[in-house]
């Protein structure tokens, strides 16, 4: 552990100042070349899984009420829609036709990836005995991650002034996509166990599925868990009801202690699944003062564990079972948005 200038004391079991005092990635440092080697050695058939839904999925706003879907709109060219834009109108020579588009998105509506500036907690890092807003590695709301105070500089689609009002100027998504993110992914097959019941999962159900599927996770690895949500949204095309949105598939017990620990003692470096937020939301009920999104916290904010949500694995898995496999290369940069705390994935699997 590094001392820091940012904190006194670190959250029990955190990985604070494990890879310097100002490190922002995290356990994706575990990352290393002979992980990338590693995954590619599991690259032996070059067929390819893209496991991203189409950006426009679930649909409406059911699943979380203050994410849209995207909305596309032409820019403006020469006082006229850059839509279908004949160039003649500017240069009688000129043949060309023109499209121009913009996209006004919710970065985490769909496919996407969690940045370490996604989740902080309430923590008491001077010891002071005064909790205060900070994130993994004791960077500070505030100070490191701002945004406005007033209502109106908030929100988004068509309802305010273009212009930035927030920044994370350390912890943000553009630091994982400048790591590049790719190694070995390792497929848990729940849905195969569980089929598309809501199954709240801890450890010893995970246990079991891995055992019984032959599945090993090492030091580095990424995790993906496959339950079979992101196939019902394909076949939903954006018409989900609120049934199949909250009470199907399966979950991670985030109140489970056991799971948490298993987490950190494997080592993994990404945790990802094809449902709404890995961990059951809402949790399982807590005793006293905790956090409502318990693996959220665990990862995040105290081990450097970047989540990936709601991508499309059941091709993949379905592939990799009919195989006797369960390992693959991903590849899975975000964007590289420069102070966003969360990014759409487009993610690549090669087995």
């Amino acid at each position: 552990m590094t001392a820091s200038a940012r904190w006194k004391r670190r959250p029990h079991g955190s990985t604070w100042g494990d890879f310097g005092p100002d490190d922002q990635l995290g356990r994706l440092n575990l990352l290393t070349p002979e992980k990338v080697k590693q995954g590619v050695a599991e690259a032996r058939e070059g067929v390819v899984f893209c496991l991203s839904l189409p950006l426009d999925l679930p649909g409406s706003n059911l699943l979380n009420p203050r994410r849209y879907p995207p909305v596309l709109r032409p820019t403006l060219r020469n006082g006229r829609v850059n839509m279908n834009y004949i160039a003649a109108c500017d240069d009688p020579n000129a043949t060309d036709v023109v499209n121009d588009d913009v996209a006004i998105i919710h970065l985490q509506y769909s496919s996407q990836w969690d940045s370490l500036a996604h989740v902080g907690s309430m923590f008491d890092a001077d010891g002071d005995g005064k909790p205060e807003p900070v994130f993994y590695n004791g960077y500070r709301g505030g100070e490191a991650i701002v945004g406005p105070s007033d209502v109106k500089d908030a929100g988004g689609i068509n309802t305010v002034e273009a212009r930035s009002t927030s920044h994370a100027y350390a912890l943000g998504v553009e630091n994982m996509a400048a790591k590049c993110i790719q190694g070995r992914g390792v497929m848990i097959d729940l849905a195969a166990h569980y089929g598309r019941e809501r199954k709240v999962v801890g450890y010893d159900d995970l246990m079991k599925v891995m055992e019984a599927d032959k599945v090993v996770v090492e030091k580095g690895d990424m995790v993906c868990l496959h339950t079979g949500f992101g196939g019902m949204l394909m076949e939903k095309k954006g018409q989900p009801t609120e049934h199949d949105l909250h009470h199907t598939c399966a979950v991670l017990n985030g109140r489970d202690y056991k799971l948490l620990d298993w987490i950190t003692q494997s080592g993994l470096v990404s945790l990802i699944a094809d449902n709404y937020a890995v961990e059951a939301h809402p949790s399982l009920p807590g005793e006293g003062c905790c956090a409502n999104l318990p693996l959220h916290e665990h990862c995040l904010f105290k081990l450097g564990v970047n989540l990936g949500e709601l991508w499309l694995l059941t091709p993949l898995a379905e592939w990799l079972r009919a195989h006797g496999r369960n390992r693959f290369l991903l590849t899975a940069p975000p964007l590289r948005l420069p102070g966003a705390v969360g990014s759409p994935a487009n993610p690549i699997a090669t087995v």
